[in-house]
């Protein structure tokens, strides 16, 4: 089971089964501050995801769908966006 905390207050955001969230279908789902460093979200269908102030550092994100996605305020450093669909996505960083 994958679980995603919120960053400052450790609560679990989200839990989901198996081993990663690779092709997960998380369309419209609210990840406000998520722990989501280094975690692999490739092909993953985030259509519509809030994920304002999320840490997506060093996170795979290749191939995943982010269309109309809210990823303001968030940290993509190092993250892998290759592939990735980011039509009117918010990423004002």
């Amino acid at each position: 089971m994958v679980q995603i905390r919120h960053l400052r207050t450790g609560d679990v955001l989200l839990e989901v089964e198996g081993q990663s969230l690779a092709r997960a279908p998380l369309v419209g789902v609210m990840l406000l501050y998520a722990e989501l460093a280094g975690m692999d979200l490739g092909g993953a269908d985030l259509r519509g995801a809030d994920l304002c102030s999320a840490n997506l550092s060093g996170a795979s994100l290749r191939g995943a769908n982010l269309t109309g996605a809210d990823l303001s305020g968030g940290n993509l450093t190092d993250a892998v966006l290759e592939g990735a669909n980011l039509t009117e996505a918010n990423a004002v960083l």
